[in-house]
Order: structure tokens, then C-alpha cells, then sequence
């Protein structure tokens, strides 16, 4: 059910830029996540804002996608980049810079869709100072990430209570997985409306591409055995595993085995450090000539390594959903991922891909072998993967998922003259 009138409607995702380049630090599936839904939103007839701050004093303010989308950056602390754990004490200032944007645009928002923890705050304090509808998906729990970290963060004790506030008192949150919705009523809290959506990818990026086709664009020899991983150089993201793994495989002493490591890192910054790391580790364990660090890979790049790949791996400590996951299996490229979070619910064990435990790389190297070895298997896998993400994950099926949940919500506020004034025709 398309929206009744075109809503203006925002996201509002402070920490994670929806037309940032993905890879950059603490840039990764949040920020999918909103520009995609914010796009397959203004698809379906919403006219989509989706705010952030602005994390360089070279972005632009408003970077219009489409007529029906685009992204708006407002002022909360210096512009330059801050860790999430630091951002807090700015948001005071990101709000009012969103009340004087509503102001200045002469509208008020009937409703928000808030993204991680820090976001609800923000939308929390909104509906204390206007009429509005929130929806929230938090993309990462703060019980679930403390307990599998040492050092915890000052921020944590504010962290946890806010999601506590959010589960308990928003309109609805969004699960992207039953496992994120079982953390919630176990780790945050047995209160408030849950509704399961789950994320999505652009089946239409990726999996045209056949094989031969990405290799031969990046100059890959057709009888490599080629691992990729995709993603952010984080501690937690587990690349350490997966390197360790590749130097117990049973295939390491052939030619043609070969680990893609593709993400972006910034020098002196966590994920630069992260990366050098990462790269000391592979010489440690003498891989310097199977493996590559292509960098940042970019929209136009990205779905021929995925269709390239014989195989995908994802071994995160934890994953509330796992975006590459779905990319990798639209692509026909089978995956082997960490047995932690929605990576349970994306993955089909030999079906469409592998589970093993995190940080096992004894398992994840066994794995990765029983694809590489088995190419008619890895083909099956490979066809399941894309079947499922034709019929569960696609953004079109997300947004579509999100509209009735937002023509509910809105359906349940009753017009006063006050609020029909908020809604823009």
C-alpha cells in the first residue's frame, strides 16, 4: 500500500552519512542501510529527508539523490570526523540545528525513522517538543557489543539506558532479523512494539554479472581460487580469523589461491591501524603473495568482486543483520559467515552457504576448503543464495514492508489542525 499522500518523511541517522563513500571509517551497512531505504522510500511515493551531521568542512549541506530524496548534514560539533563513542555531547546542538531546518522550511516532520542508538536520543527528545511518529532500528545492540568487547567505553552506561528508553517508549523498532528481536526482549527490555523487517540489497547491482565477465574486468585468472572479504578494518569485523584461516587451509601451498581483503582505512585512524595490523599478521604468516588489499570498493566496483569470488567470507564476532552477506549471496557467490546474530537468519547452512563458530579459525578454514574444493556445490550454493535473496531481501520488498508500517502508524494519529499542518502535500 503506497502512502495515501506524499508524506515528508525523515531518517535521521547522525553518525552514519547515507552519501558518504562507504568504507570510510564507521562507514559501512548503516549507511546502506538509510540511503537504500530512504531511495526505495521516495520510490513508493514518500518525499524522504534523511539527516546527518556534517563530518568535513568540504561536504556540501544537501545533496538532493533524486527529486523525491536527499541527504541533508547539519551542524553537531566540529566539522570534522568523531568516533560514535564521542558524539553524544553534540546532539543537543544536531537537534536544534533540525528544529531551525523545520523552521526555515516552514513544515514539521509527522514522522521519523531513527537509526543506532544515538539517533533515538535525538528523535526522543523531538517528540518531547513536537507531534510525531518514531519508528527506530537500532543496527547494533549495546548489551550484545559490550559483552563481547574488554574495553568498554565511558559511554556505555548512557548507551544502554537510552536503548532501554527507546525499546520502551517509541512508536515501533524495527528488527532486521528474529535474532536481533530475541536480543532485544532478552538483553534491552520485555516492553514496547517490535515489528520484524529485515534489510535488502539491489538485486538488480548485483548478480547480472557472470563470473568470467568480473574476472576478466579484474584481471582475476579464471582458475584462481579467489576468498574475499568485504567490509570495514574493525576488530570486531574478525579479519584476523579469516587470515588466520587461510594459512591452515588445505589449498595454501597452491598458486592459485588467492584472499581479497577489499575495504577502505584511513592512516592513524583506528581503521588504519586496524589495516596495518591485519597486513603484519599477513606477513607474519607468510601470505604476502595470495593476498591483496584493493582499498575502498566503490558502487561501480564492488558487484564484479562479489561475482568474482568463489567465495564470500564474514567472520564478525557479531552481525545484528549482515548487509554483505545478501550482496554476496545476489551475486551467486556462496558464504561463509560467523554462527553469531542475523547472520543466522540471512545464512542457510548448506543451503546457501556455511556457519561456523566466531573466531575459530580452524572451522572457518574447513569451511572455505568444502567450497573450494567442491565447484558443482559451490555453483548449487551459489543459485539458493540468489533465489533467496530474490524473494526476502530486496529493497523494494523492505520499503514496501515499511510503508504499511508507517500508513499504520499514521493512520493511528488523529489529524487535529495542528498536525494537519505538518503534513506536506
Amino acid at each position: 500500500m503506497l502512502p495515501t499522500k506524499k508524506h515528508r518523511i525523515a531518517l535521521i541517522s547522525v553518525d552514519g552519512d547515507p552519501a558518504a563513500e562507504i568504507g570510510q571509517e564507521e562507514a559501512g551497512g548503516q549507511n546502506v542501510y538509510v540511503r537504500q531505504v530512504g531511495h526505495a522510500l521516495a520510490l513508493q511515493g514518500w518525499q524522504v529527508d534523511m539527516f546527518t551531521r556534517r563530518s568535513s568542512a568540504e561536504q556540501v549541506a544537501i545533496v538532493q539523490h533524486e527529486p523525491n530524496c536527499r541527504t541533508i548534514r547539519l551542524k553537531a560539533g566540529p566539522a570534522e570526523f568523531i568516533g560514535r563513542d564521542r558524539l553524544f555531547e553534540h546532539l543537543p546542538e544536531f537537534i536544534a540545528e533540525f528544529q531551525a531546518f523545520q523552521q526555515e522550511q516552514g513544515f514539521q516532520y509527522s514522522l521519523i525513522h531513527s537509526n543506532y542508538w544515538l539517533s533515538s536520543w535525538v528523535g526522543m527528545e523531538l517528540k518531547k517538543q513536537q507531534q510525531l511518529i518514531q519508528v527506530h532500528t537500532y543496527h547494533s545492540l549495546g548489551a550484545v557489543k559490550y559483552s563481547a568487547v574488554a574495553d568498554i567505553p565511558a559511554i556505555a552506561t548512557k548507551r544502554l539506558a537510552i536503548e532501554k528508553a527507546c525499546l520502551e517508549s517509541v512508536d515501533r523498532v524495527v528488527a532486521t532479523s528474529p535474532q536481533e528481536q530475541e536480543h532485544m526482549r532478552r538483553l534491552v527490555s520485555t516492553q514496547g512494539q517490535i515489528e520484524l523487517i529485515p534489510c535488502g540489497t539491489d538485486v538488480d547491482k548485483f548478480g547480472p554479472i557472470p563470473r568470467v565477465a568480473a574476472r576478466q574486468e579484474l584481471r582475476i585468472a579464471p582458475d584462481v581460487k579467489m576468498v574475499l572479504y568485504v567490509g570495514r578494518f574493525d576488530q570486531r569485523k574478525g579479519i584476523e580469523t579469516l587470515v588466520r584461516a587461510i594459512a591452515r587451509s588445505s589449498l595454501r601451498d597452491q598458486a592459485n589461491l588467492q584472499l581479497v581483503i577489499g575495504g577502505g582505512s584511513r592512516p592513524g585512524h583506528s581503521d588504519g591501524i586496524e589495516r596495518d595490523r591485519i597486513a603484519s599478521i599477513v606477513a607474519e604468516l607468510g601470505l604476502e603473495d595470495c593476498t591483496t588489499f584493493p582499498g575502498r570498493l566503490n558502487d561501480s566496483v564492488l558487484p564484479f568482486y562479489y561475482a568474482a569470488a568463489d567465495v564470500c567470507v564474514v567472520p564478525s564476532h557479531y552481525e545484528p543483520f549482515g548487509l554483505v552477506a545478501i550482496e554476496a549471496m545476489a551475486s551467486r557467490t556462496p558464504v561463509v559467515a560467523s554462527d553469531v546474530g542475523g547472520l543466522r537468519f540471512t545464512v542457510v547452512p548448506e543451503i546457501t552457504g556455511l556457519l561456523v563458530p566466531p573466531k575459530d579459525e580452524v572451522a572457518f578454514a574447513n569451511a572455505i576448503d568444502r567450497i573450494l574444493t567442491n565447484p558443482d556445490w559451490r555453483e548449487q550454493l551459489g543459485e539458493a543464495g540468489r533465489q533467496r535473496v530474490e524473494i526476502a531481501f530486496s529493497w523494494h520488498s523492505v520499503a514496501s514492508r515499511l510503508t504499511q508500517l508507517y500508513n499504520h502508524l499514521l493512520a493511528q494519529t488523529i489529524p487535529t489542525k495542528e498536525t494537519k499542518s505538518q503534513v506536506a502535500a
